[in-house]
C-alpha cells in the first residue's frame, strides 16, 4: 500500500532492506581496508589532496523494488544503491555502519531533488518549446572537464567508478541533472540580475572597515538543516564527515558531494574572507584555528558548517617580522652554572653572526647550538621575550641571549614589513554577489518544488 509523506520524513527514513544488503559488502570492504576507520585522529591534520576513488565490490544481484515515487516518477532501490556507491566513490568517505544511514539519506534527497528538477525542466521545455535539458554531448564534455581537473581521462575516471560498483549511467544521470539545472537557472535569471553600484560600494566600505582585521583563506562544507531533516541530523552528519576527513577523505571531494553551499562546485573553496562575512559562530571558530586545521562541526541558525583554514594573513596596520634563532636547550630546572655556561657560549658566538645569512653556518660550528628559521609572524603574536627583541632590533641585528622555559636563544631579525590588508576588486565583488543571488534563487525554486511535490514511499 502506498502512502504520502513529506520530504523531511522521507529523508529520515532508513533505506529498504534490499539496499542495506547491497551495501553490506561495501561497508565490510571499507572496514577491512581501513581498520582505523572507527578511531579519532587529530583535528589539526590537514585534509590530503584528492585521491582516486576507493575500490569496492560489485553490487550483489537483488530484486529491484521501489524506494520512492516523486510525482509518479519511480526511484528504484537499485538507483538508490548506485547513488550511495557514487557518493562513497567520489567523496572519498569510506562507509561504515555509523555513516551508512547518512549516505542513504543524502543519496535519496539528491535523487528526489534531481527528479524534481528534471520534471520541471521537461515541463518548461514543453510549454516554451525550446531545448533546456543537456544533451548527451553536453554530458560527455562535462565528464571530460571533470576528468581533466583530476588529472585523468574520462575513460579512466569511469573505469575507477566501475571498480567501485558504480555504473557509467548512474554518473551520467547525476551530471545531466546538475548541468541542466545550473544552465537553466543562469539562463532564466542570470540576465535579469543586476548588481548595483550601491551594493558593490557597500561591500567595499565593509571590507575597508575590516582591513585592519585578520583575513582567512577557507574551504567550507555547509549542511543545510532543512534539507537533511533538522539540526540534529545535520550535526550528526557533519560529525561523521569530520571524522572521515580526519582519516583521509579529501575535503574538496566531500564538499562537492555533501555541501549545500554555492562553493560546493569549487570543492568548498570560499577564498579569502574577513570577520563578519560568515555567521558569528564561524568567525569565533576561525579565531581559534591555525592554518592547516579542520574545525569541529559549527552549528548556526539554519545548519552546520565545517571549516578548513588554509591560510591566514594579518590586516593592514600590523607589523610582520621574519626571525631566525641559534639556541641551546636548557630546561626550566637548569642550574645557574648551566645557564651561565650557555650564556657565555652564545655571547662568544654572537659577534661572529653577520646577519641572518650566516647564522646557521656559524651555529653549526658550535657544539650544542641548534639554529632554525622561525618564519614570519605578527609582532603581537610573539612570546613576550621575542616580541621585545623584534621591536627594538634593526634588520640584520642579533639579540642578546634570551632565556625561555626551554632554552637560551639568540634571535636575529631578518625582515620587517607592514602587513597589506588586501580586499576584493570591483569585478570580484560583483561576481561574488552575482553568485550568491543566483544560489539564493535556486534554493527558493527548489523549496517551492519540494513543497508542492507528491512524494511517496512503500
Amino acid at each position: 500500500m502506498m502512502r504520502r509523506c513529506n520530504l523531511t520524513a522521507l529523508a529520515a527514513r532508513s533505506a529498504t532492506l534490499s539496499v542495506v544488503l547491497a551495501l553490506a559488502g561495501l561497508v565490510a570492504s571499507a572496514q577491512a581496508q581501513n581498520p582505523a576507520a572507527a578511531q579519532q585522529t587529530s583535528p589539526e591534520a590537514a585534509p590530503p589532496p584528492a585521491a582516486a576513488p576507493a575500490a569496492a565490490p560489485q553490487p550483489k544481484m537483488l530484486s529491484e523494488s521501489v524506494a520512492a515515487v516523486v510525482n509518479d516518477d519511480i526511484i528504484s532501490t537499485y538507483d538508490l544503491a548506485q547513488r550511495v556507491r557514487l557518493l562513497a566513490a567520489t567523496s572519498g568517505v569510506q562507509p561504515t555502519q555509523e555513516t551508512l544511514p547518512q549516505f542513504e539519506r543524502e543519496a535519496l534527497i539528491s535523487l528526489i531533488d534531481e527528479h524534481l528538477q528534471m520534471q520541471e525542466l521537461k515541463r518548461v521545455e514543453k510549454e516554451q518549446k525550446f531545448k533546456i535539458i543537456a544533451t548527451d554531448q553536453d554530458v560527455e564534455a562535462e565528464l571530460d572537464s571533470m576528468a581533466k581537473q583530476n588529472n585523468t581521462t574520462k575513460e579512466q575516471m569511469l573505469a575507477a567508478l566501475a571498480k567501485a560498483g558504480v555504473s557509467a549511467e548512474a554518473m551520467k544521470q547525476q551530471v545531466k541533472a546538475q548541468i541542466s539545472w545550473r544552465d537553466w537557472i543562469r539562463g532564466r535569471y542570470g540576465s535579469r540580475l543586476r548588481i548595483g553600484e550601491d551594493q558593490i560600494k557597500a561591500v567595499q566600505t565593509m571590507l575597508q572597515a575590516d582591513a585592519s582585521k585578520p583575513q582567512y583563506e577557507v574551504s567550507e562544507v555547509f549542511i543545510d538543516a532543512s534539507r537533511v531533516g533538522g539540526v540534529n541530523q545535520a550535526m550528526q552528519g557533519a560529525q561523521q564527515l569530520v571524522t572521515q576527513m580526519q582519516q583521509g577523505a579529501p575535503f574538496a571531494a566531500v564538499a562537492r558531494q555533501f555541501s549545500a553551499s554555492p562553493t560546493a562546485a569549487a570543492g568548498g573553496d570560499a577564498g579569502w574572507i574577513s570577520p563578519g562575512e560568515m555567521p558569528p559562530e564561524v568567525d569565533a571558530a576561525l579565531e581559534q584555528l591555525r592554518p592547516g586545521q579542520l574545525s569541529a562541526p559549527i552549528p548556526v541558525k539554519d545548519g552546520v558548517y565545517i571549516i578548513y583554514l588554509r591560510d591566514k594573513r594579518s590586516g593592514a596596520g600590523q607589523t610582520l617580522v621574519s626571525l631566525k634563532q641559534a639556541a641551546i636547550a636548557l630546561p626550566q630546572s637548569a642550574t645557574q652554572a648551566d645557564i651561565e655556561a650557555a650564556t657565555a657560549k652564545l655571547e662568544a658566538l654572537r659577534p661572529q653572526i653577520k646577519g641572518c645569512d650566516s647564522l646557521e653556518s656559524v651555529a653549526a660550528k658550535a657544539p650544542g647550538v641548534v639554529a632554525g628559521d622561525l618564519g614570519e609572524a605578527e609582532i603581537s603574536d610573539l612570546a613576550p621575550q621575542f616580541k621585545d627583541a623584534a621591536e627594538h632590533l634593526q634588520v640584520g641585528q642579533v639579540s642578546q641571549p634570551i632565556r625561555t622555559n626551554v632554552g637560551l636563544h639568540l634571535v636575529a631579525l631578518c625582515g620587517r614589513r607592514a602587513a597589506n590588508g588586501q580586499t576584493l576588486n570591483h569585478d570580484e565583488i560583483e561576481n561574488r554577489l552575482y553568485g550568491q543571488q543566483l544560489s539564493m534563487i535556486s534554493r527558493r525554486y527548489m523549496r517551492d518544488l519540494r513543497s508542492s511535490a507528491t512524494i511517496e514511499t512503500r
